[in-house]
C-alpha cells in the first residue's frame, strides 16, 4: 500500500514541477499509523527549492504515534525542569519541518489523531510555512475526565468520559492510563456546569482511600471523612510534567496557523520560541462538542517566548485550557558574575526554562534591577557562549560598571520583543488569565469577548524574581472588548516589584470597553505612568471605586 501512495505522490510532484516551481503532494487516506509516511512526504516537500503544497485527503483520519515519531533533544521555554524531565528533554515529533521555505500543509478538513504523549508538529529554522484546515485530537488525552453522578458523605460515584481509560490496582488505587503513560493523583481542575467556569480544585483521587469499579466506566471512590465533591461536577486531571508540546515553532519566521480545530493540545500548548512574524487566524482550541469532554489543553494554549517581529491572533475561540490562553513574554536571566568589564555571566533562574540560547549577535540588551524592574544599562551583544544547561556568558560592545549582584540584576533581550495584536477572539473556561502580555513593542487587544475568566482577563506583569518573564510595556491599547464576570481586577497591571523607584509600565490606554462585573475591580494598575482610562461601561456588582490607578507605588 505504501509503495502505491508514494507513486501517486511522485506523479503529483513531477506534474507540478513541469508547470510551476511549487510542487504539490496529494496524500491519500492511510490505514494504521501514518507517521512515517507523513514524515517522508514532508521531507520531499521541503527538499523542493520552489516550495510545496501538501494536500491531505478531504475528511481523512491520519493516526500519528509517539512510537513512530522523530525523537529530538529540544529545550522549550516554560516546560519541564531538569529534575522532572524523565525524557531528558527529548521531544517525539510527528510532523517535523526543518529549514523549510514556502511550504503549506493543507488538511482539507482531515483529522490527526495522536497516540501517546508526543509533539504533534515542530518547525525549526523555517520561513514561510502555513499549517491550515485540519483537526487535531487524541486517542488517549493526557487530561482525562470524569463526572460525579452521585455524592454521599464518604463516597462519590463517577462516570469516566470517553476516550479516557483507567486501571484499578489490587490495592484499590485508581490510575489513569494511556499509550505509554500512567498516573494517579496529579493536578485537578473542576468544571461547574451551572456556573460555566473552571477552577483549580482538590483532586478526588488523591483524597480517596479506595476505588471500586461498579460497571465499565463507572467507579466508586471512598473517603475516610467528608469531601467537597458534588453531583454534576466534572473533574479534569493531569500529571504536571510538560514533557511534550502540541506545537514548537523554533527560530522560524513568517509562520501561519489558519483554520485549525485543536480539540486536544497536550502536553503543553503551541510554543513559539525565538521566532518572528507569527499569525494565528480562525483557529478553534476547544474540545469536540460531541465528545462530552470539557478540557482541550494541558496548560497554556499559545505561548510566545523571546519572539520578534509581529504576532497576530485573530478570530479564534479558546475554551478548556489548564492555564493562560495566550502568554507573550521574554525571559529575564539573572546576572551571576562579571568575568571582565564587557562580559556578563547569566543564569536561567526558573526551573522550567533552560537549555536554549536567548541571544543573537547584534541584539540589544538591558540590565534591570530585579527589585524595581527599571533599566540601568543598555548595550549590544557581540558574542554569546553557553557554559551549561542553565548558564551563558554574553559579551557586550561597551564596558559595564561593577554591578551590585548581591542586590540583584538581570538582563532582558530587548530585541526579542514582538508587537502584538489580539482581535475578535472568544475566551471562556480558562482557569487563570485570558491574556498575559509583557512586551515593550505596540500591543493591541481589541474587540474580544472574555467570558467568566476567574482571574484577570488581561494581565500585564513583568518580573525578575519569580517566573522571570520580562518585560515592561510602552504602548498598549485595550479597546472595544467585552468582559463578563471575570476575576478582579479584570484588567490588571501589576509589575512584580518590591521596591518602587519609578513607573515600570507606560503608555496604556483602556478605552471603550464593557465590563459586566460580579464583584471586585474592573481596572487595577500600579507601577504605571501615562495611563488613559475613558469611555468604558461598568455594570453589575463591583467595588464603589471600580477603577484603581496608582502612580506612586
Amino acid at each position: 500500500m505504501r509503495k502505491g501512495i508514494f507513486a501517486g505522490l511522485m506523479i503529483a510532484s513531477t506534474c507540478a514541477s513541469m508547470s510551476a516551481a511549487v510542487a504539490t503532494y496529494n496524500v491519500p487516506a492511510i490505514e494504521g499509523d501514518a507517521t512515517q509516511v507523513l514524515k517522508q512526504v514532508i521531507d520531499m516537500a521541503q527538499a523542493n527549492p520552489g516550495g510545496a503544497v501538501i494536500n491531505l485527503a478531504h475528511g481523512a483520519v491520519y493516526n500519528i504515534s509517539r512510537t513512530s515519531a522523530t525523537p529530538l533533544l529540544r529545550y522549550v521555554s516554560n516546560t519541564t525542569s531538569v529534575d522532572e524531565n524523565f525524557d531528558h528533554g527529548m521531544k517525539y515529533i510527528a510532523l517535523y519541518f526543518k529549514d523549510a521555505e514556502n511550504i503549506t500543509l493543507n488538511g482539507n478538513g482531515a483529522t490527526f489523531i495522536t497516540h501517546g504523549e508526543l509533539t504533534t508538529f515542530a518547525l525549526e529554522q523555517c520561513d514561510g510555512v502555513t499549517l491550515k484546515n485540519f483537526t487535531l485530537d487524541a486517542a488517549d488525552p493526557s487530561v482525562p475526565e470524569f463526572t460525579v453522578t452521585e455524592s454521599d458523605d464518604r463516597r462519590i460515584r463517577v462516570k469516566v468520559t470517553a476516550p479516557s481509560r483507567y486501571e484499578i490496582d489490587p490495592d484499590s488505587t485508581f490510575y489513569w492510563v494511556g499509550e505509554g503513560w500512567r498516573f494517579t493523583d496529579g493536578l485537578a481542575q473542576v468544571y461547574f456546569p451551572d456556573k460555566k467556569i473552571t477552577w483549580r480544585y482538590d483532586n478526588p483521587i488523591r483524597r480517596g482511600t479506595k476505588a471500586v469499579e461498579v460497571a465499565p466506566g463507572v467507579v466508586d471512590l471512598y473517603y475516610q471523612s467528608g469531601h467537597p465533591f458534588r453531583t454534576g461536577e466534572i473533574y479534569q486531571m493531569r500529571h504536571t510534567i510538560r514533557n511534550q508540546v502540541c506545537g514548537f515553532i523554533n527560530e522560524s519566521r513568517d509562520v501561519t496557523l489558519e483554520g485549525l480545530n485543536l480539540q486536544f493540545i497536550g502536553n503543553f500548548g503551541i510554543v513559539s520560541q525565538n521566532s518572528a512574524d507569527i499569525t494565528i487566524d480562525n483557529c478553534r482550541m476547544a474540545p469536540d462538542p460531541a465528545s462530552g469532554r470539557t478540557c482541550a489543553g494541558f496548560a497554556d494554549f499559545l505561548q510566545f517566548s523571546g519572539c520578534r517581529g509581529h504576532i497576530e491572533v485573530d478570530n479564534c475561540y479558546f475554551s478548556g485550557a489548564h492555564d493562560d490562553a495566550i502568554n507573550v513574554h521574554g525571559t529575564h536571566m539573572r546576572i551571576v558574575g562579571q568575568p571582565d568589564d564587557r562580559s556578563l555571566r547569566l543564569r536561567y533562574m526558573h526551573n522550567q526554562s533552560w537549555g536554549f540560547n536567548s541571544f543573537e549577535k547584534g541584539d540589544s540588551v538591558e540590565i534591570v534591577n530585579v527589585h524595581s524592574l527599571l533599566g540601568e544599562f543598555a548595550g549590544k551583544v557581540t558574542e554569546s557562549r553557553q557554559l551549561d544547561d542553565y548558564e551563558w556568558v554574553i559579551t557586550l560592545d561597551r564596558p559595564v560598571a561593577t554591578l551590585d549582584l548581591e542586590d540583584g540584576r538581570a538582563v532582558e533581550n530587548i530585541s526579542a520583543t514582538p508587537s502584538l495584536r489580539v482581535a475578535d477572539n472568544y475566551f471562556t473556561l480558562v482557569p487563570t488569565r485570558g491574556i498575559l502580555v509583557t512586551t515593550r513593542r505596540p500591543v493591541e487587544i481589541v474587540n474580544n469577548l472574555f467570558d467568566r475568566i476567574p482571574m484577570p482577563a488581561i494581565h500585564i506583569s513583568d518580573d525578575a524574581r519569580g517566573w522571570y518573564e520580562s518585560g515592561p510595556v510602552r504602548d498598549v491599547t485595550i479597546k472595544g472588548n467585552r468582559f463578563v464576570e471575570c476575576g478582579s481586577p479584570v484588567v490588571c497591571v501589576n509589575p512584580e516589584t518590591d521596591r518602587y523607584e519609578g513607573p515600570v509600565h507606560t503608555g496604556i490606554r483602556i478605552i471603550d470597553n464593557e465590563f459586566v462585573m460580579n464583584g471586585g475591580e474592573a481596572i487595577g494598575a500600579r507601577g504605571v505612568a501615562d495611563v488613559t482610562v475613558s469611555g468604558n461601561t461598568i455594570t453589575g456588582n463591583h467595588e464603589p471605586q471600580p477603577v484603581r490607578v496608582e502612580l506612586d507605588r
